[in-house]
């Protein structure tokens, strides 16, 4: 196996869609240098009106508490996007440092589906880290540029010691139905050609590197089959 810095993966609800039964999932990396890395941070507390069809559960913050991790023990956050249900609790963590891709940091400073959010996301420039595209941030653990749901998506590519590579597609495939190579209904995104190249993408991904585990960002279903906090993958 190719070398790698992470030691475990650990996956946490922290809410949900009731309506849609649709989970609101965050994850946290854990490398053998000790550091604590978190990708999104759910949802907000309180929740817009606007956002109402949301539900908070044991929020990430007490989700960490059981294991023992405080908001000063996270040193990085990926930020998959600032969507309402991934970038709700950014503001939580100050000595974090975000990992985001510069062309979904700059869209959302004038786009107003991310305006409501805006003060856990606008974080001062010297705590951000805007990446272009495909990136490695340290060995075992790359950042793999996916637009479509929103310009700048990123999914996630976990090396693990036992379990071997993980792929989170988070927002780019949702749900396990749609990661096809058949034409798939464009749904809520706003740019379906885009939404159906980085799918496709990660489908070459998964054949070429032979992903043992695909987990999709709000699948209901398989997240029931799925190890979760305090358990992880290895």
């Amino acid at each position: 196996m190719s070398q790698t810095d992470v030691k475990r993966l650990l996956l946490m609800q922290v809410g949900s869609m009731p309506a849609y039964q649709i989970p609101v999932v965050c994850y946290l990396v854990q490398t053998t240098t000790g550091r604590n890395i978190l990708i999104d941070t759910g949802l907000p507390d309180p929740i817009p009106e606007a956002a109402a069809d949301f539900q908070n559960g044991q929020d990430v913050l007490q989700q960490l508490a059981r294991i023992g991790v405080t908001p000063e023990e996270i040193d990085t956050i990926i930020s998959t996007h600032y969507d309402i249900d991934h970038a709700g609790r950014h503001a939580a963590f100050p000595n974090a440092q975000y990992v985001v891709q510069r062309t979904h940091h700059l869209d959302a400073a004038s786009n107003p589906r991310f305006a409501a959010l805006r003060a856990q996301w606008d974080q001062p420039v010297d705590r951000l880290q805007l990446i272009d595209g495909d990136t490695t941030l340290l060995p075992g653990l790359e950042l793999i540029e996916t637009s479509g749901h929103v310009p700048g998506h990123q999914s996630v590519l976990v090396r693990l010691p036992e379990t071997g590579l993980v792929l989170l597609t988070v927002d780019a495939v949702p749900f396990r139905v749609g990661f096809t190579r058949n034409p798939q209904a464009e749904g809520s995104a706003p740019d379906g050609e885009l939404t159906r190249a980085s799918t496709i993408k990660l489908l070459d991904l998964v054949e070429r590197e032979q992903v043992e585990l695909v987990i999709f960002g709000h699948d209901q279903a398989q997240w029931a089959e799925l190890k979760q906090l305090p358990a992880s993958y290895e």
